[in-house]
């Protein structure tokens, strides 16, 4: 099972859970329809539909309305904490959360009471609790930016709001230095997918690949592009590729599926969205260069 789990902007939206199934441009989970914006449920989206591509079940998500007051979240981890041992996930991948250090603990002290392991994959807000606490070298995947990077590599600062270096100081020519330094300090996972305008893929402390073509600048200011790599690379680990594999064609694909949309400034993401298959087809042939 692929778990993806995290906080959607609906003040209304409950403690949903269940398989996740497309209707139109809504996702719909346990009764509940879904706008298909930039966030969780873009990454859930990407998941789905990387997922029926390669033949494998529907993701299950597991899903709460929070817009800042954290109820949502603190929902979300507790859940997971007492059904985590019914659950049992081949991969659970962490999005939008309120970063809370001591749940965030208390979650991967519930992982490792699990006869198997999850492979762990976190971005956006469970990133940053899983840095905060100390336990990011835990973690299989993280799928930071260029700004969230240099937050991982900064030993002292809790929150990417309070990086010693100013958010916007922060430019792709730094990466390497950022990455070299996150692993050092223990703030990285085991494998990074840094995207920006060259995306880098390490493992261990090690650069495998950057990812720089096709270049589209257009997709830089289209809500949601980050968050579809994050799914891709999470239902690719499902389908059984290792972890830097999943995030290098993830990265491929990502930027194969914006151009294949022709996008404009104006384009909303479930259009690039929809071009996923087509560019995973486009991309898989040449898996083996990674």
């Amino acid at each position: 099972m692929l778990l993806i789990v995290g906080t959607v902007p609906l003040p209304d939206l409950p403690l949903i859970t269940g398989p996740v199934a497309a209707d139109g441009q809504s996702l719909v989970v346990d009764g509940h329809a879904l706008p298909c914006a930039q966030g969780t449920t873009a990454m859930v989206n990407a998941a789905l539909v990387t997922s029926k591509h390669l033949g494998l079940e529907a993701p299950q998500v597991l899903l709460a309305g929070d817009i800042g007051s954290g109820q949502g979240s603190r929902q979300i981890y507790h859940y997971l904490i007492e059904n985590l041992g019914r659950l049992t996930p081949q991969v659970l991948a962490l999005h939008y959360c309120l970063p809370d250090i001591q749940l965030m603990r208390e979650l991967i002290d519930a992982i490792d009471r699990l006869s198997a392991r999850p492979t762990l994959v976190a971005d956006a807000g469970a990133m940053y609790a899983a840095k905060a606490a100390g336990l990011a070298s835990t973690f299989d995947v993280f799928t930071p930016d260029a700004t969230e990077m240099a937050f991982l590599a900064d030993p002292e600062a809790v929150h990417p709001a309070y990086i010693n270096q100013h958010l916007f100081d922060t430019d792709i020519g730094q990466v390497p230095q950022l990455i070299d330094q996150a692993y050092r300090q223990k703030g990285a996972a085991r494998v990074l997918l840094v995207k920006g305008a060259v995306d880098h893929i390490a493992k261990d402390g090690q650069i495998l690949a950057t990812i720089g073509e096709p270049d589209l600048p257009v997709l830089e200011c289209i809500g949601g592009t980050g968050d579809t790599i994050t799914g891709m690379v999470a239902a690719l680990i499902h389908g059984g590729l290792a972890p830097q594999a999943a995030a290098w064609l993830a990265a491929q694909a990502n930027r194969a599926a914006g151009q294949r949309a022709r996008p404009t400034p104006a384009t909303r993401i479930d259009r690039i969205i929809e071009e996923i298959p087509g560019a995973l087809a486009q991309c898989l042939p040449t898996i083996g260069s990674a």
